[in-house]
């Protein structure tokens, strides 16, 4: 149910501890019969989108019920779109008691009500079509079935059955909507039926129902719930282990009944009969200083870390041979890349870096960008872009899982396939890099060039450190493997603009947008925009930026405010990145890769920050190369983890 789904989700965004919330998610799922229980697992690990559903439109019906300026100053104070929507929304006149009007239903509803007649409505509203009724609801109410009362249990309280309903807004008694109700409607009602649809359920659910029934259908959910941690719930439900439901999960679809059924001793394990399908990835952890006076480095060896996205490339059979090629979230990217679909010579899972070679010689993720994000490509956009796997691990083979063996049995056998089935310069093998000691491998990281990684040096984001002995494990266990990174680069840019974050962050403003300096000294010129970071900093820096932005706003644009930024008035930030590329799209000509706030200069004066010419400096001389200044050491050594990125 909608309104009991919107109490978990409220719980959830003000629960701390993990343990908390799992045992939040545990017990609704306990508590909550199948389907609502597995589309509330699809909602948790994003496996829900509602194409129709678009801010714009809730702005709208919002627009058309409040005074426009009193929305527009709600939603500057709060920052958020669907908690301004949920808070103002006008709760609708009481219908019990009422005598009837002649047309006692909004318009928008009573044009896609359907009252008894001799017409048939088109197929799409039929399937949504309660009974006829001597007293025909709105659309939007017929859409979904009227279920007991059953509004948001207090704080503290459990999900079992027998909990007392109160009356909600303005004394109205909330009835309940089907969250399955909702999610089959969203998925399948046109354009022109939303408005009147959505309308009528925010008007039936309470303030908590409306702020997650349009976090739902926005995809706008932050409440600090991972995908794992949804899983982890799951397994909780009876002797599994979390890892167990990241193994099955590729194969499930909503609502997982029969996901749920296993997991609670009901049912079999659920088995895929796809033949080539795809394998949770196994991640790394960032290392820090302190971690190496725990690890012995003749446990591990060692690899290059490339700059592409991770990438893993199966084949199997099923009549006929089938290869597929999935990024790390296990998304089929396969139509994108058709230059890859005879990669594999034999039936298995790879697990590999994607990498763009041109002569020989890897190229910048500026240059692999051109074939990410499509969903086919030209023939002139293959040969011009020429994609190539390198392999680091396999995962099955010859009929065998893998992934339980040592990694350094797996490598051995991913050696001598590739030997036996070369792969016409689209898969290759990543070298290992030797090592004894700690100090050789820092040396291998500073300067790859000069330990074994030759002219594909400026494609080395740092080393992968891997357990000799590790299986391979779903998710992100610490321990087995490691991620050694190279420094980032970093300028000290000003602040331009902020915007407020989402989720926790929805009244902070957090998403912050900085220039520098266009003139042949610091200080003069103008400030051009080269980047927009939005992480990087603490919970005490992010109060500090905050109170600056709104002490020393000069314009706003929207949701946007200009601060001030002269050159002796402003804020200096010291922003880490990863890599340049020229972008035709940006004023400055250059776009930063993984920017984020490494430092607060409150010490250095505007007019001192960065010039634009520093920036081009590292460009070198072709577009999209790689940054090739010297690094800046900063204190921020990681960067967040994108959808399409490696380890």
């Amino acid at each position: 149910m909608m309104n009991r789904f919107a109490a978990l989700l409220d719980r959830l965004a003000y629960e701390p501890r993990r343990n908390g919330k799992i045992a939040l998610i545990a017990d609704y799922f306990r508590h909550t019969p199948d389907p609502e229980r597995g589309w509330a697992l699809a909602a948790l690990t994003g496996a829900l989108t509602f194409r129709n559903a678009k801010a714009g439109l809730i702005r709208q019906l919002i627009s058309e019920r409040t005074d426009p300026v009193l929305f527009a100053l709600s939603y500057d104070y709060v920052g958020d779109l669907s908690e301004t929507v949920a808070l103002m929304w006008p709760a609708p006149p009481r219908r019990g008691g009422e005598a009837p009007s002649p047309n006692p239903l909004p318009q928008g509803e009573r044009a896609l009500a359907a009252p008894p007649s001799p017409n048939p409505l088109p197929q799409k509203e039929r399937a949504l079509e309660a009974p006829p009724s001597p007293n025909p609801l709105p659309m939007g109410e017929r859409a979904f079935p009227a279920a007991r009362p059953a509004p948001s249990p207090p704080r503290g309280e459990g999900w079992g059955e027998g909990e007392a309903h109160s009356a909600g807004e303005s004394g109205r008694e909330e009835e309940d909507v089907p969250l399955s109700a909702i999610v089959h409607a969203f998925t399948h009602m046109g354009r022109a039926e939303l408005p009147a649809v959505l309308a009528a359920l925010l008007d039936r659910l309470d303030e908590t129902g409306r702020w997650a029934l349009l976090k739902l259908i926005t995809g706008g959910l932050r409440i600090g719930v991972s995908a794992r941690l949804a899983k982890t719930a799951v397994a909780t439900l009876g002797s599994l282990a979390p890892d167990d439901i990241e193994l099955v999960w590729p194969g499930m679809a909503p609502p997982y009944e029969s996901l749920f059924a296993w997991a609670e001793g009901t049912g079999p394990r659920p088995e895929t009969d796809d033949p080539a399908p795809f394998r949770p990835v196994m991640l790394s952890h960032p290392i820090e200083d302190a971690d190496f006076a725990a690890l012995d480095p003749a446990a591990f060896r060692a690899e290059w870390k490339w700059d592409g996205i991770r990438v893993q490339a199966v084949r199997g059979a099923d009549g006929r041979h089938v290869t597929r090629l999935y990024s790390r979230t296990g998304e089929d990217i396969s139509p994108a890349f058709p230059d890859l679909a005879g990669a594999l010579g034999f039936d298995g899972a790879v697990d590999g870096e994607l990498l763009i070679l041109r002569e020989g010689r890897v190229q910048s993720f500026n240059v692999l960008q051109q074939r990410l994000n499509r969903k086919s490509v030209s023939p002139k956009l293959v040969a011009e872009f020429p994609a190539h796997i390198r392999a680091y691990d396999l995962l099955f083979a010859g009929g065998e899982d893998l992934r339980g063996l040592p990694f350094e049995t797996r490598r051995a056998r991913l050696e001598a396939l590739l030997a036996a089935h070369p792969a016409e310069g689209r898969l290759d093998l990543s070298p290992l890099v030797p090592f004894t000691r700690w100090e050789d491998l820092a040396a291998a990281r500073a300067d790859p060039g000069a330990h074994g990684a030759g002219a594909d040096a400026e494609a080395v984001e740092g080393v992968m450190l891997k357990r000799a002995d590790s299986p391979y494990l779903p998710g992100r266990p610490r321990g087995p493997w490691w991620k050694w990174k190279r420094d980032p680069h970093s300028v000290d840019a000003v602040l331009m603009y902020a915007q407020r974050g989402h989720g926790k962050r929805s009244s902070f403003y957090s998403d912050y947008t900085f220039g520098v300096w266009t003139g042949e000294t610091s200080g003069t010129g103008e400030l051009v925009p080269v980047g927009k970071a939005y992480f990087g900093f603490t919970d005490a820096e992010l109060a500090e930026i905050d109170r600056f932005v709104r002490r020393n706003t000069v314009n706003r644009f929207g949701p946007v405010r200009e601060v001030v930024h002269t050159a002796s008035e402003g804020l200096v930030l010291e922003v880490a990145f990863e890599g340049l590329a020229r972008s035709p799209r940006h004023r400055s000509g250059l776009a930063m890769r993984f920017p984020r706030v490494a430092r607060l200069r409150w010490d250095k004066p505007p007019g001192e920050a960065d010039r634009l010419a520093t920036l081009e400096a590292m460009i070198g001389t072709g577009d999209g190369e790689r940054a090739r200044a010297p690094r800046r050491p900063s204190r921020v050594v990681g960067k967040r983890p994108a959808a399409s990125e490696g380890a």
